[in-house]
Order: C-alpha cells, then sequence, then structure tokens
C-alpha cells in the first residue's frame, strides 16, 4: 500500500518537474510517508516540504498540485491536498481484501530485497577461557536474528564463528590449571565443562594478585604454544574441547546455530603470512626493535602495529587471516561482524588494511556495532568471577517463569511446566535483548522482563496463546456441531479497530525489509508489539466468536488466523519460541 503510493506521489513529482523544465527525477524512495495524527485526516500523509527547493513553490502549492495530477482509483482510496500534505485515505474492504488474501499465502511478508546476494554472519566470537555470558547472549540473539530476517529476504546467508582459541588469556587458564588442578576434571567435579575452564581463568588473576611472576609464566606457555611444544598443545586441546562442547549446549539451549566454526589457531599464521607479504611490497615498515606496523594516518586512524617484536600475532593479524580464508571458503557479496561498539576502532583498521592489500571485497564488509549490556548491579568481569554466566541467568529466568505459572495455578493448563517456563524465559531474554537498538548499552532487568503485561516476550507469547485457544474453541464447536457456517467477507470489516489491525498486519513485509536493510531486528520487535495491542484492542471492541452474524464471525476469525501466522513467523524471525497454552 504504502509503496505503492510513494511511486504514484513521485510520478506526479516528475510530471512537474518536466512541465517546469528542471532536469532531474524524484525516486520514490525519496517520498516520505507518514501517519496523520488523526484518523479523519487518512490512512497517510505525503509531506511536500522537501520538494520545495527543486520545485521553487511551498509545499502548500506542491500538494496541490500533486493532488491534481493524481488519477482517481476507487480500488486503492481517494487522495487530497490537506495544506502541504497530501493525504491518502484508502478503500477499507479492497484493502481487507487483499490482506486477508496475502496474509494466507505461505509465508507472508518476504519482501525479496535482497534475493540473489550471499551474505555471511559473524557472531558469538567466544574465547575459550570462559563460557558464554550476559554479553555473549545479546551478540548471539543478535546475529541469530539478523541472519533469520536477511534470509527472509531473499539472501543466502551463512553464519560463522570464530573460536578464539588462542592468545595470552588461554594461557592464563591453561597455567592456573597445570598448576592447581591436579587431574581434575569437569566429571569429577561435577561441573559444565566450559563453566570448570571458566573457574581456572578466574584462578589465575587470584594467582596474579600474589605472584608478580604468574604473568610471565603465561607469557612463557603462549611461546611454546606457538612452537608447537608436544605438552603445551596437548593441554590446550584438552582445555579448549572442555569450553567447546560445554559452549555448543548453550547455543542449542538458546536457539543459535551456525553453519561453519572457524577457530584463530588455524588461521592466524595465515594473518602473518599477508602482514609479511605486506611489509615486502612496502604496505607496513619495520620498527628497530622488529615490530611490524601500518601508518594509516592518513585515512585518520593512526598507526597501528601488526606483529610483536618477538613475531607473535595480535587479534587484527587474525581477523586478517581469518577474513581471507572466509572468502575463499564461500566467496560472499557481505560479511557482517557482529562485535561490541568498543571494537569500532579495530574493524575499521582491519577493513582498511585488508583494502591495502587489495582485496577488493574487503568494501563490503560492515560492522554490526552493538552496546553494553549489564545488570542494575553493575558492570561484569569475568576475571574476578563477577561476570553473569548465560546458563546461569537462563536457570534464574527459568526458575521465576515457574514460580508466575505456579502463582497462576497454570500447571495443569500448560502441562510441561519446566518446558513452556524455559521458552518464557528464552522469550523474555530476546525480546528484552532485541528490543533496543543495537547501538545503545542498556540494563537487562530480569524480572521486568518477564512480566506478562507491556512490552515484553512473555506478552508477545501470551497473544499467540490466546488466539490459539480461541481456535480451538472454534474447532471444538465445529466438531459439535454448535458453530453455525459464514461465509468470509471482508467488506464486514469497517469498525475502525478492525481497520487499525488490518493496517499494520499489512505492513509486516515492510518491517522485516527495514529491520533487513538498517540490520536492527528491534524494528521487528516493535512491530510485533504494535500489532500485539492491535489485536487486544480488536479482540476487546469486536466480539469473534459470538459476532453478530455467521458472516461476520467467520471473517474476524480469518483476520485472527492471520494475525496468528505473522505472529508465530515474526517470533521465530527474533528467536522467540512460540507457545499454544500458557
Amino acid at each position: 500500500m504504502k509503496e505503492a503510493w510513494k511511486t504514484r506521489i513521485a510520478g506526479a513529482l516528475n510530471t512537474l518537474i518536466r512541465e517546469a523544465g528542471i532536469v532531474g527525477t524524484i525516486d520514490p524512495a525519496q517520498v516520505i510517508a507518514e501517519n496523520p495524527p488523526k484518523p479523519e485526516l487518512g490512512d497517510l500523509g505525503f509531506p511536500m516540504f522537501g520538494f520545495a527547493k527543486v520545485l521553487r513553490k511551498s509545499p502548500l502549492q506542491i500538494a496541490q498540485a500533486v493532488a491534481a495530477q493524481l488519477e482517481a482509483h476507487p480500488d486503492t482510496g481517494s487522495f487530497a491536498a490537506v495544506g502541504p500534505y497530501v493525504n491518502v485515505r484508502f478503500d477499507r474492504a479492497t484493502v481487507a481484501a487483499a490482506i486477508l488474501a496475502q496474509v494466507q499465502s505461505v509465508p507472508f511478508g518476504r519482501p525479496g530485497t535482497l534475493k540473489g546476494s550471499r551474505i555471511m554472519v559473524e557472531f558469538s566470537s567466544p574465547n575459550t577461557n570462559k563460557p558464554l555470558h550476559l554479553g555473549h547472549l545479546r551478540n548471539d540473539v543478535l546475529g541469530e536474528s539478523i541472519s533469520r530476517i536477511l534470509l527472509a529476504c531473499g539472501a543466502e546467508v551463512r553464519k560463522v564463528c570464530i573460536i578464539n582459541d588462542r592468545g595470552i588469556h588461554i594461557c592464563k587458564s591453561m597455567l592456573a590449571y597445570q598448576e592447581h588442578g591436579q587431574g581434575k576434571t569437569p566429571e569429577s567435579e561435577g561441573i559444565k565443562s566450559d563453566h570448570f575452564v571458566g573457574d581456572w581463568y578466574v584462578k589465575f588473576h587470584q594467582m596474579n594478585q600474589t605472584d608478580p611472576t604468574a604473568e610471565e609464566r603465561a607469557q612463557e606457555l603462549l611461546r611454546k604454544w606457538e612452537a608447537s611444544d608436544l605438552e603445551t598443545v596437548e593441554l590446550w586441546k584438552q582445555m579448549n574441547q572442555w569450553t567447546v562442547e560445554g559452549m555448543k549446549k548453550t547455543y542449542e539451549r538458546t536457539g543459535v546455530s551456525f553453519d561453519q566454526y572457524y577457530f584463530e589457531s588455524q588461521t592466524y599464521l595465515k594473518g602473518k603470512d599477508e602482514i609479511l607479504k605486506g611489509l615486502d611490497q612496502g604496505l607496513f615498515y619495520k620498527e628497530a626493535d622488529g615490530a611490524v606496523w601500518v601508518d594509516l594516518n592518513a585515512e585518520k586512524l593512526d598507526k597501528k602495529v601488526l606483529l610483536r617484536k618477538d613475531g607473535t600475532s595480535l587479534y587484527i593479524t587474525q581477523d586478517i587471516g581469518t577474513a581471507i580464508f572466509r572468502h575463499h571458503d564461500w566467496p560472499f557479496d557481505r560479511l557482517v561482524y557482529v562485535v561490541g561498539s568498543e571494537q569500532q576502532y579495530h574493524f575499521k583498521v582491519l577493513f582498511t588494511i585488508l583494502k591495502k592489500l587489495g582485496y577488493d571485497w574487503a568494501k563490503n564488509l560492515y560492522h554490526l556495532s552493538y552496546g553494553m549490556v549489564n545488570l542494575p548491579e553493575g558492570k561484569m568481569k569475568s576475571r574476578e568471577g563477577t561476570v553473569v554466566d548465560a546458563d546461569d541467568l537462563l536457570d534464574s529466568l527459568k526458575d521465576l517463569a515457574v514460580q508466575e505459572i505456579r502463582e497462576k495455578d497454570r500447571e495443569a493448563a500448560v502441562g510441561d511446566s519446566l518446558g513452556t517456563a524455559e521458552k518464557i524465559a528464552l522469550g523474555a531474554l530476546h525480546y528484552y535483548l532485541l528490543s533496543v537498538s543495537p547501538g545503545k548499552d542498556m540494563l537487562f532487568n530480569p524480572q521486568e522482563s518477564l512480566s506478562f503485561n507491556g512490552n515484553t516476550g512473555p506478552y508477545l507469547q501470551y497473544m499467540g496463546a490466546r488466539i490459539s485457544s480461541m481456535l480451538r474453541k472454534d474447532a471444538q464447536l465445529r466438531t459439535q456441531g454448535e458453530a453455525p457456517t459464514g461465509t468470509i467477507k471482508p467488506e464486514l470489516l469497517s469498525g475502525d479497530a478492525e481497520w487499525e489491525l488490518i493496517k499494520t498486519l499489512g505492513t509486516y513485509p515492510e518491517a522485516i525489509g527495514e529491520a533487513a536493510a538498517w540490520m536492527d531486528p528491534s524494528i521487528l520487535a516493535t512491530y510485533l508489539y504494535e500489532l500485539s495491542k492491535a489485536f487486544s484492542r480488536f479482540y476487546h471492541d469486536c466480539p469473534i466468536l459470538n459476532a453478530d452474524s455467521p458472516d461476520l464471525a467467520a471473517t474476524r476469525l480469518s483476520l485472527s488466523r492471520g494475525v496468528l501466522m505473522v505472529l508465530q513467523d515474526a517470533l521465530s524471525l527474533i528467536c522467540i519460541p512460540f507457545l499454544e497454552i500458557m
């Protein structure tokens, strides 16, 4: 609806431009569509302020001229110039019929804007010295959701994860275990394997408080690893295996998956080779101490060390090698890095260096930057053991959800209380993390996230369960022969609550397209909340099963089914489990 009218408005503006002998054209994307502040003003408003300079007329004159150019199409509604706006009023019966027909198609809401493109999305990027924590949870759900949204827009998507399995931080956990582990295992201690390794990372920092040589011993382990010392490598393999096995269980629990895992230990040498090649080509330079640097002052990015004086790699070295490996494995049109905002400078440098090295595809690299996430208690620090582990947080949310089910006396109704509570916990967590634009820092409040009222995941899940319950009741009545058979007649949906719901339903493809274009799942989360509110008003104002006529009941049921289909689909795109019963 909106896009069709933007095209018509642009066409009218271009006619005025040609008639005035002005060079240039207006693209439909330049036409802004707004929702009028009052329903009586229409369904869409198109402001003409942005075209005053081009046409050398006042916005009011342009609105009148555009309205005069537009041809009336009874099936698509009416229009009128209202001050500096061209306001449009849709024909409700026509639009209702179109939306009800479209929403029944599977899948509905696929704009196809990215058809034919290949997009790789890197997210999570955990270290093998600790389990996933709350910060990873935001990263994971952001990467998983944007991958699903890009796929819904027609892109071929490849989800990848880089496991940071080498470096000084890994060696710190290894040193603590080597000196104090005494043959302990996750099984012997009854601890999830990634948590087991994380405890040794905390132990190292306790050692470091009283032992000034601990840091040097960890550095020595790193040197031994890079020299392929057999004992060091075996310890490294064992501890990494424990961590990765534990992480994969958390990924499975949260609905996160990857098409391929990359390991820094397999790519960092390629990065070193590229740096040395660039050094030979004069792209980089060597300091007196042997360290290799790049001068990016011309790009306003200062100078950056690429290889340490002892020849060991840094993160930037590893990322160079990993990017090259990836493009060789799966030539992409775009690579999206889902990484925290504190790494913005790092990625500017990375993209610039890859361009300097002659990789043309580097211009299509994109950093999807997201803000910090903390609890009300304050900032988390993994080295001090104050980090909020992902598993522990999910367990806590699940316990709160079980308590809520019991307090509402819903145990018998939901059947599997623990399974339902797990899905409510995931819905609460994922919606809370995605409802904020990625670039913003946020506080995660577990109690607020689990509310069944307001802008929360459980509220959306409850709305789906409410519609499902109504449809089950209708099916039961039909089985018993107690429900009259009616005919779906979209023209009967003439009330304001029905109309607002239909219009909201119709903007689903647009919401998906915008979320993909801006790499922002919060756009889709906001859409879902608005759709749920519109259905709640419709449900309150418009009797459905007890409508005034069988035809009206059948039509309102059809609209409800459409809402349910979109709810189910959109919830899956933002990683929220759908529940038929709550």
